[in-house]
């Protein structure tokens, strides 16, 4: 049995010779979190069934028998988690929108460089994101926060959700900014 694509680590070129590696430590840490973010990725794939199951359950009660009241919510919520959850995955694999206008022109090093400094900014903005993902997670348990609609659900669990796919992606813009920065140097991350 093969390991789905999705969560083996994405292939690098081979080192320059006159590149030096970074340490061991930064090297196993960008191949681990590669490796959680293709994880984190494939059970994001999985959650659009789960919400296709629950509209088409919706569909059919509202056809056939009386509709449902969590429906809709629900799949809300299902959608959620799918798109933050698939986040790290998006960015390692580099499936996320860019403007190539004028990066696709430039050389190795200099989108090396272009990438570090926007870079810190993706990881200084994804950091704002986790401390206020985490102040509105801990108000929704401090407060038993619920949904306004006549099903008025909790919502903490999918803030759960929400701060767990911040975090990962988090952790992938780290490890992204780590291989740019071996790219630099000339000895990229296999």
């Amino acid at each position: 049995m093969s390991i789905p694509e999705t969560i083996q680590p994405v292939e690098h070129p081979q080192p320059l010779p006159d590149g030096r590696p970074l340490p061991a430590p930064v090297v196993a840490y960008v191949r681990a979190v590669d490796r959680i973010s293709g994880a984190s990725g494939l059970f994001a794939m999985y959650l659009v069934w789960a919400m296709i199951a629950i509209l088409t359950y919706a569909a059919v009660m509202k056809a056939f028998f009386l509709p449902s009241i969590w429906t809709v919510e629900m799949a809300q919520f299902v959608m959620v988690a799918y798109f933050t959850l698939g986040g790290a995955w998006s960015l390692r694999e580099e499936e996320h929108v860019r403007m190539d206008l004028l990066y696709s022109g430039l050389r190795v090093k200099a989108k090396a460089r272009t990438d570090l400094f926007t870079g810190l900014a993706m990881i200084a903005f994804l950091v704002m994101l986790q401390i206020g993902g985490i102040a509105s997670l801990v108000y929704s348990f401090e407060f038993w926060e619920r949904g306004f609609s006549a099903w008025r659900p909790y919502i903490w669990p999918v803030k759960v959700a929400i701060n767990i796919g911040l975090f990962l992606t988090l952790l992938q813009a780290i490890a992204i900014w780590f291989k740019d920065w071996a790219k630099l140097r000339g000895a990229p991350i296999a």
